[in-house]
């Protein structure tokens, strides 16, 4: 099946494993309905602060606003579980008194949430959060159901179940007769992955290029776009 051209969300899944299926979000996450689980990857909260503390003159705000992006999903979905799949924090210097107090004010507000972070090349050097926010931390891979949760997308053959991942922000760049040129965030269905746009508001990117097991579906004005419109086995698209 092909995806639409344009959507507020698409749902796709395993040939597989038909009675799982996954949502694409515009918001930059993925919802896991089965499990009422909330993914997420490179949020990177503490960034702004890391780069002011290293001279980089970017306004303060970001983590809050991130925050408040990730509770409004939480909500809108009623999670049970948020799972980041790497990159919570993103370096000590950014991990700041206000952060933390931030963060105790904002994990009270979802106590009932259970929080997993599959460890990433951040989160090795920022530390593990606080004991008191409640969060799991846990090496990859995490098993997720027929798939398998990692902060960095598998190299060549030999994974056992297709992953959810990110580490590489993802972005798509997309041309126009009229030589207009966007770079937009996107979610990359691969064959042994499915690697998330990065959800923190300041982060990079890297250009995904078009290929034959590639297919992008980028995030724009609160909608989702598919560039390719087939998917690689094993994923395919659902109604």
């Amino acid at each position: 099946m092909s995806a639409p051209r344009a959507a507020p969300l698409l749902r796709v899944g395993l040939a597989a494993a038909p009675e799982h299926e996954l949502w694409l979000l515009p918001q930059r996450a993925v919802w896991w309905p089965a499990q009422a689980t909330l993914l997420v990857a490179d949020v990177h909260l503490g960034k702004g602060a890391a780069l002011r503390a290293g001279g980089v003159p970017v306004p303060a705000g970001s983590s809050g606003d991130d925050l408040g992006r990730l509770s409004r999903l939480l909500r809108r979905w009623n999670a049970r579980r948020l799972v980041v799949l790497g990159d919570w924090l993103h370096a000590r210097s950014g991990h700041t008194p206000a952060l933390q107090s931030m963060l105790k004010r904002w994990r009270a507000q979802h106590a009932e949430v259970a929080i997993v972070l599959v460890r990433g090349n951040h989160d090795r050097h920022a530390g593990v959060p606080s004991a008191e926010l409640g969060i799991e931390v846990v090496d990859e891979p995490l098993a997720l159901g027929p798939w398998c949760g990692r902060h960095a997308p598998p190299v060549g053959p030999g994974a056992n179940a297709p992953a959810l991942c990110g580490h590489v922000h993802p972005v798509a760049v997309l041309r126009g007769a009229g030589r207009e040129r966007l770079r937009l965030p996107c979610f990359v269905l691969q064959r042994q992955a499915l690697v998330l746009p990065a959800f923190g508001s300041l982060t990079g990117g890297w250009t995904v290029p078009s290929g034959a097991q590639t297919a992008r579906v980028v995030v724009a004005d609160e909608a989702l776009y598919a560039v390719e419109p087939d998917v690689p086995s094993p994923w395919r698209w659902l109604p």
